[in-house]
This record gives C-alpha cells, sequence and structure tokens, in this order.
C-alpha cells in the first residue's frame, strides 16, 4: 500500500517550554494483557517494586482506557486514532478486507504514527518488543532500530522467533538454554539506548514487552515462590486486592464489590459447555484441579516480576547517564486481563484444549516446549474489581493502569489521578512535548493532550467510543452505555456512583439512553466502526435500547 508524503517543516519548542528548556525523551512500555490490578501500586500482590517506585515518584491514573485487544489497541496507541480509522478495529489479517475499512486488518495509508511524526521534529526512534500490526513493520512505520516479535504471540524461550530490523542489523545472540525474551528484549533496548546517546537528538522509544501474555513462560525459580499465593484461590486474591485498593484510594469504599464474573459465549466456550456459566467458586474446585490453576497463575505471576525486574534495569540505564529526569515514562497495558477461554485455560495454541497437569506434571509447567493459558477465573481476579475481560467494553475489558513518571515537569508525588483519557491521546501529548507538526494530509488526532494532567488540570475532552467483536460502549462525563455482542441490549452506568457497573440504569433513563446510542451510532458511521460480523444483526437505535 503505498503511503502519501504528508510531512513538513517540524514546529517550533513545544508549548510550556523555554528555549532554555530541552524537549523530553519519552519511553513508552506497554505491557500484554496485564490486568488492572496485578501491580503492587495497583493493590496486587506481585512483586514489582521497580513499577511502584514509578508510581510513588509521578502519577496513578485510575481511568485510562485501551481498545480491549492487542491490534486495535497497538493501532490507536500508534496512530492516535480509533483503531477502525487505521483499519484494524479487528486483527491482523494476511489479506486485508476492502468491503470493510475499518476492519482492513492492516494500517490503512490515511494516518501518521508517534516515531513518523516525531522523526521530523528531530527525535531519534526506537522500538523493542511486539509490534502486531502487520506490514510493512515498525522500520517501515518511522522506527530506526527494532528489535522483537513482529507477530502476536509466541514461545519466550525460543530466539528464532525475534526479528532484528533493519534486515543488515545483526540481534545479540545467546548460549544454548540461556535465552528468554524479555531479558533479550531488555538487553536490546539498553544496546539502542547507549548508541541513540551517541547522537545529539532527543529519544523516542516504544518498549512493548509481549509479557505476560500467554504462552505462560518464566524461570521456574520466580515460579515456584508463588504458589503458595496462589494456593489460596481467586476468591481469596480478588477480595485481597479490593482492600488493598481501597485502601489506597484507587476505587471508591461506597461501590459495590462485584461477584465473580459470567463467561460470554465464544466458538471456544461452547466446545467445553462453559458458555454463558459463571466461574466457579474456588472451594467448590477439586484439590488437584486448584493446584494445576494455581501453577498457572504463579507462573503468570512470574512473568510480570520478571518483566518488572527488566523495566529496574531500563531506569537504572537512565539513571546513570543522567537521563531520567527528563525522560517521559509512560506506563501501561493493551488490554485487560485474558480469560481466554473458560476456568480452567487451555494447553494449546488458543484453542479449548485444557490438560489437568498433576504431580511432577506441575513443575514442568511454564518450561520450553509447554503452552498455557490462566482462563477466566484468574483473568477475572486480575481484574479486580472490575467486571468482564479482553475483548469486552465493560471495565475489566478496557481499563489499564497507567503510570506516568517525568521528575523534571512532574512535581506532585505519589498522586492519583482520576479524569478519564484514552490510548488517543498519546499522539497528541508526543506532538505537543516534542514541538512536532501534526501533517494536515492524514486523518486528523481524536486524542487530547495530557500535558494538562500531568500539572493536575483537566483535560477537556468529548465522549471516548470504543467497539471490538460487536461488544460497544460510549463514555460521556460521569456516564456509560455499553452492551454485549451484536445482540445484547445497552446498559447505562453512573460511572462516578457505580464505576462497577452493578446497577443498570438504562430503564430509568431511557432518554439518556437513546441519545447516547445515537452519539456512538454516529461516531461508528464516521470512523467505520459498523463491523462486518454484526450484518445483518445490528438494528440501530431503537431496537437495542
Amino acid at each position: 500500500m503505498k503511503r502519501r508524503e504528508f510531512f513538513g517543516a517540524a514546529a517550533g519548542l513545544p508549548l510550556g517550554l523555554t528555549a532554555a528548556e530541552k524537549r523530553p525523551n519519552i519511553l513508552i512500555i506497554l505491557a500484554d494483557d496485564l490486568g488492572w490490578s496485578d501491580l503492587g501500586c495497583y493493590g496486587g500482590e506481585i512483586h514489582t517494586p521497580n513499577l511502584d517506585k514509578l508510581a510513588q515518584g509521578g502519577i496513578r491514573f485510575t481511568q485510562f482506557y485501551n481498545a480491549a485487544r492487542c491490534c486495535p489497541a497497538r493501532a490507536s496507541i500508534m496512530t492516535g486514532l480509533y483503531p477502525h480509522q487505521a483499519g484494524m478495529g479487528n486483527m491482523t489479517s494476511a489479506k486485508p478486507r476492502t468491503d470493510y475499512p475499518g476492519y482492513a486488518g492492516v494500517l490503512n495509508d490515511k494516518n501518521a504514527t508517534i516515531p513518523e511524526v516525531l522523526k521530523k521534529a528531530g527525535y531519534n526512534t526506537l522500538m523493542t518488543g511486539k509490534w502486531h500490526l502487520g506490514p510493512p513493520g515498525p522500520v517501515g512505520r518511522g522506527f530506526n532500530e527494532y528489535y522483537g516479535m513482529v507477530h502476536g504471540f509466541d514461545s519466550f524461550w525460543d530466539p528464532a522467533k525475534y526479528t532484528r530490523l533493519p534486515a543488515d542489523r545483526k540481534a545479540r545472540t545467546y548460549p544454548e538454554g540461556k535465552f528468554y525474551a524479555t531479558d533479550a528484549i531488555t538487553d536490546h533496548t539498553l544496546d539502542f539506548l547507549a548508541a541513540a546517546r551517541k547522537q545529539a537528538a532527543p529519544f523516542f522509544f516504544y518498549l512493548a514487552y509481549n509479557a505476560p501474555h500467554f504462552p505462560l513462560h518464566a524461570p521456574k525459580d520466580v515460579i515456584d515462590k508463588y504458589m503458595p499465593v496462589y494456593e489460596k484461590g481467586w476468591d481469596h486474591i480478588r477480595e485481597k486486592r479490593w482492600e488493598r485498593m481501597r485502601a489506597m484510594g484507587l476505587v471508591r469504599k461506597d461501590w459495590k464489590f462485584t461477584p465473580r464474573s459470567v463467561i460470554p459465549a465464544n466458538r471456544f466456550n461452547k466446545q467445553t459447555g462453559w458458555a454463558g456459566k459463571t466461574n466457579p467458586a474456588w472451594d467448590t474446585i477439586e484439590p488437584d484441579r486448584q493446584k494445576d490453576l494455581a501453577r498457572r497463575m504463579s507462573i503468570f505471576a512470574a512473568m510480570v516480576e520478571v518483566m518488572d525486574r527488566n523495566i529496574g534495569r531500563v531506569i537504572e540505564d537512565l539513571r546513570a547517564n543522567q537521563q531520567l529526569d527528563n525522560t517521559l515514562i509512560l506506563f501501561f497495558s493493551d488490554n485487560g486481563a485474558c480469560a481466554e477461554w473458560d476456568p480452567w485455560g487451555f494447553d494449546k495454541f488458543s484453542g479449548p484444549e485444557n490438560v489437568l497437569h498433576r504431580g511432577a506434571e506441575l513443575d514442568k509447567m511454564g518450561q520450553p516446549g509447554t503452552y498455557h493459558s490462566y482462563g477466566s477465573g484468574w483473568a477475572n481476579a486480575c481484574n479486580t474489581p472490575w467486571r468482564l475481560y479482553k475483548h469486552y467494553n465493560h471495565e475489566g475489558g478496557i481499563t489499564t493502569p497507567l503510570i506516568a513518571h517525568w521528575p523534571a515537569r512532574i512535581k506532585k508525588r505519589n498522586a492519583i489521578e482520576h479524569q478519564p483519557a484514552h490510548l488517543v491521546d498519546l499522539m497528541p501529548t508526543c506532538v505537543e512535548l516534542a514541538g512536532a507538526k501534526y501533517p494536515d494530509s492524514v486523518t486528523p488526532m481524536e486524542g487530547r493532550s495530557l500535558v494538562p494532567a500531568l500539572s493536575g488540570k483537566p483535560v477537556k475532552r468529548g465522549p471516548i467510543y470504543f467497539e471490538h467483536e460487536g461488544n460497544r460502549a460510549i463514555r460521556d462525563g460521569k456516564w456509560k452505555c455499553v452492551a454485549l455482542e451484536p445482540a445484547g441490549k445497552w446498559e447505562l452506568y453512573d460511572m462516578e456512583a457505580d464505576r462497577t457497573e452493578m446497577n443498570d440504569l438504562a430503564a430509568r433513563y431511557p432518554e439518556r439512553v437513546k441519545s447516547m446510542v445515537k452519539q456512538w451510532e454516529q461516531w461508528a458511521r464516521r470512523t467505520n466502526a459498523i463491523p462486518w460480523m454484526w450484518n445483518p444483526q445490528y438494528q440501530p437505535s431503537e431496537g437495542h435500547l
């Protein structure tokens, strides 16, 4: 697909900076399938001291929204558009769709990426980790250097799954049995940073870890230490996280705690008989299955801890080279925790097949040659206190932790920011701070700069919209309308009084629902978000109130 030429000269200094001040380095760190409450600083029990320290020195956002799934979220991150506007309303495709341009499965030529825009403003653009946006790949879309996994998910133990670009560059090599993807991604990150220091230019770095996405793989010694924690079960974990986040001020104490979430139907859990059921109480599960499930969650936690250790390596490298003070670090996840596809998880390439591991088999879980997910029960716990999971537009699918750290500009430490924001806000934030010029010849940015929020000021914004696989939502001020899949009726929630989505007000305020649904439909038509998979099921407005 031929790209249009759209870049002019770089703009002047970013707003709020004087000629004596440097433009910041910008480091976006993305986790994959991390739940809202997995980090210690968001109420979790996983050991994440480096991210917790970033939070202590910066800001934790409580209402930062993503796009419910990996490819759509990454499209929004890179382009500042809703995913459908960039052609990525669903997943990448080897044969792009032309009949429904919002679901083409490849980034279209009507957008610009952050590295493309910032490169014209004099930034060195670097990336490590997971791309998952299809051709022409990260170098073809503005990055000077790349190392990572171009596709979506794969072994953490196999170096052959990871690529160095441009093609004439050489990746590091590792002794047999010594490769682990999270470590290798960080090794190359440090290499790129070292090389960048030889240039008189600020950097934009996109560090997109593939942890803790399945297949669940982690060093055995780290897995082992979490087993006593997760043998207590997901009900215990949910309750303890809820207590801690209430004490931290991350959630309101008068909100209701959600029951265990249901498991919405899909082709996989229909085969296993779990479609439409609720995650079971932990104490109803037989002991061997509990051991298996505890091991799965222990691997996941180990992946998060190892990722945190590696983030610590990057932070220390910036500090040692006097770059930490003027580097804006933004850490978040691409979607909510992953329920694929029922309480028992799977053991074979994203399908319904589950293996119950017993005895000595437990020790082999998470090691080379294995393939596991952790299932809907643990995903529900990782999204505490929200309902549902990745894929869906209830809060469990679209809410991510966001930590912002920038000592030179963020003066209020250990702050909590409750105003809503979205992935589409990243592009305008970067453009403003870099003093860049966003091109006029591509689709205009949808978001708002978060620079005011970094100083505790409000960001003026309109509604935020969502759609994935027919699941849809609109957030406008304190109100949220949300619906499950094409046939689902719209629900209405007051997000100030009830962000856990326990009290559906649609019947009480039908006119508000009607108005918000009409807004959503106007947005969907404008952004190509009327999905091909709905036809002919979706009936506009009154038919879905």
